[in-house]
């Protein structure tokens, strides 16, 4: 299992240069640098989404002794950590809750709370998913679309009510003893919190108005993002409509979330919006330099995410020493 994610990189990135040779580097790099200031406002588009996920966090936890601030931050770090430095098992989401202790929110609690965020998330990006689905069906008809789309479908919609189910029924039990012995084999003290998870996952299920606030908040940030895909052909020449950017966002995320052991969905989310794009009478070399400048926002605030990251556990180290050498005392 751990070598999975290097191995998915290495064949994510292959495919990507693979693309980029077949299309020619030449034509693609004349698109990129034909967006001019596009890169820039996909990067703007792109934070803004990302702070809009850190507040749909932070209001399942309503009222908190941290304030949005916290969540905002951790969650530039828990979007670097998935991107730049995926882990076979465990990501950025559970390192982002034993962060949060530090914030003074109780780890059990900050674990639930991230649980149920994902849910959301997971929720929020069905409609989005389903949403572009209509709209390309709307205008071109069901031939355009691929029977993955519609396997992808079938899956991920009982997937969904699993999640639920096992999140607000109590049916939890197998997950907490997995996150157990993750916690035991990797000597991480977060996952000796999990043991009393259902409590707190049903304090946050009782929140029925942080519950709402969260979705509305997470919804609107999903579908905000289609305004990257939307500024990004639009400054390339190549401009499309609402609901076109809405629909080829929509299917390359949905693709990035259903090849989640690649990081970064590299090469298949790519492929996607190469192929979703095509609908709509973009050329390819358009669309994966479209793709390829998505990615921008990786590195310029992924970077960023995982200094702040170090800078965090340095903190924690120090005062782990510290609290250890007053002990001795």
């Amino acid at each position: 299992m751990k070598m999975l994610t290097p191995i998915g990189g290495i064949l994510g990135l292959a495919l990507l240069t693979g693309l980029t040779a077949y299309y020619g580097v030449g034509s693609v790099l004349q698109a990129v640098v034909s967006s001019q200031w596009g890169t820039v406002l996909v990067v703007i588009a792109r934070a803004v989404a990302v702070g809009a996920a850190g507040l749909g966090w932070w209001v399942l936890l309503v009222p908190s002794r941290c304030g949005p601030y916290a969540f905002v931050g951790l969650r530039f770090v828990r979007e670097a950590i998935n991107a730049l430095f995926p882990f076979a098992v465990v990501g950025g989401d559970l390192i982002s809750a034993r962060l949060l202790g530090q914030f003074g929110v109780a780890i059990n609690l900050a674990i639930a709370s991230v649980l149920v965020d994902i849910f959301v998330q997971v929720v929020c990006l069905l409609i989005f998913v389903l949403t572009g689905l209509g709209i390309v069906v709307d205008l071109v008809g069901t031939g355009r679309l691929s029977t993955l789309t519609f396997v992808t479908l079938a899956i991920s919609l009982p997937a969904v009510i699993g999640f639920f189910l096992t999140l607000n029924f109590g049916a939890f039990e197998p997950l907490v003893s997995w996150l157990v012995k993750i916690g035991e084999r990797r000597k991480w003290a977060l996952f000796d919190h999990v043991v009393d998870l259902g409590d707190q996952l049903q304090q946050i299920w009782r929140n029925h108005r942080g519950l709402l606030a969260s979705f509305a908040v997470h919804l609107a940030g999903v579908f905000f993002g289609a305004v990257e895909v939307w500024v990004a052909l639009g400054c390339m020449g190549y401009p499309v409509s609402a609901a076109e950017a809405i629909a080829i966002e929509s299917l390359g995320q949905g693709s990035r979330a259903a090849v989640f052991i690649l990081p970064a969905g590299l090469g298949v989310q790519d492929g996607t919006l190469i192929a979703v794009s095509a609908i709509f009478g973009i050329p390819a070399e358009v669309a994966l330099a479209m793709a390829l400048i998505k990615r921008v926002p990786d590195l310029v605030l992924g970077i960023p995410g995982l200094l702040a990251w170090q800078a965090l556990e340095g903190h924690r180290l120090l005062l782990s020493r510290k609290n250890a050498a007053e002990r001795k005392q």
